[in-house]
């Protein structure tokens, strides 16, 4: 046992001795890959403590419901200890945004669209690749225009010291997906495992931040075994970090890719979104198709099915 893992004994120790003395309820100590770790439990909540300890020094972060009265009284508790991450999961102001040394973003593209794929994509950043990623323009997708973004995709593409991975869920297995497990959140946290988890395969990795787009369980309980020793940050807005930023332009490019080639097929526009003008160019779609199903092209549970009739399905 080197010095950093017998300070983080010692840190997360002096941890459990604090609050059990407060008379909470706590789970015994456990070693990790990378940290030791236990649980503080009161009534329903339960958030996670862990202490990791690395190349880069000793952190303690917590992980759980950052909504709840527990982890904002255990944030303030420890507000001195805690990994330079958790401000910003907590939404509390912090001068200057730091990130990890080492670690995977994940984001989506194409939630709220009727037409086209849903996109997941992640990126790993470290201390090799982070300036690279800066000086190219990486920021999220939603402030870049669509040339940019296949610009900068490109460059992270070429780049043979990014590990990247991208998955896309065509309308067609989306619909098989959401009529069996009709939520999209579900559909969403197996992609962004998926990601991880590919990624995970050929890169030692302690952290991920994505996006918050839900609990965090539906990314947790889609993970195999590698992905369970992760720490998971979602964090709102979660674009802010490099690695999250990254993979928003390659998740974006993929998508914007798709609508391309349809064009190219049918010979007009699909629109991206879910307004009048999608259901506009749904009706024109089903009249070219004939026979084809529409369900290759659309989201089948959005409203605007709804609004257009049977004959979408």
């Amino acid at each position: 046992m080197n010095h950093l893992e017998l300070s983080a004994v010692r840190i997360i120790r002096g941890h459990f001795d604090d609050l059990s003395s407060q008379g909470l309820r706590l789970t015994e100590i456990q070693k990790m890959n990378y940290h030791y770790e236990f649980s503080v439990i009161r009534d329903r909540v339960r958030i996670k403590l862990q202490v990791y300890f690395g190349k880069k020094g000793v952190k303690t972060v917590l992980q759980g419901d950052q909504t709840s009265n527990l982890y904002k009284e255990l944030y303030k508790k420890f507000n001195s200890d805690l990994f330079a991450l958790t401000p910003q999961n907590t939404g509390l102001e912090s001068e200057q945004l730091l990130e990890p040394s080492c670690y995977i973003g994940t984001d989506e593209s194409g939630k709220g669209d009727y037409f086209g794929p849903l996109v997941i994509a992640g990126v790993k950043v470290d201390e090799s690749n982070f300036r690279f990623l800066k000086s190219i323009g990486v920021k999220d997708s939603k402030d870049l225009s669509e040339s940019a973004i296949k610009k900068i995709s490109g460059e992270i593409r070429k780049n043979n010291g990014i590990n990247f991975n991208v998955i896309s869920i065509y309308p067609k297995k989306y619909n098989e997906l959401y009529s069996r497990v009709g939520n999209v959140n579900r559909i969403l946290g197996w992609g962004h495992a998926k990601v991880i988890e590919n990624l995970l395969e050929k890169n030692e990795v302690e952290e991920v931040i994505s996006d918050k787009f839900g609990d965090e369980k539906y990314i947790y309980t889609s993970l195999q075994e590698k992905g369970k020793n992760i720490t998971l940050h979602q964090v709102t807005k979660a674009e802010k970090y490099t690695a999250v930023a990254a993979a928003s332009i390659l998740a974006r490019d993929r998508f914007n890719s798709w609508f391309k080639h349809e064009k190219a097929k049918l010979g007009f526009d699909l629109p991206k979104g879910a307004s009048e003008s999608t259901e506009t160019a749904a009706k024109k779609l089903i009249s070219k198709l004939g026979n084809h199903s529409p369900a290759d092209f659309v989201k089948l549970h959005f409203k605007n099915t709804l609004r257009l009739g049977t004959n979408i399905n």
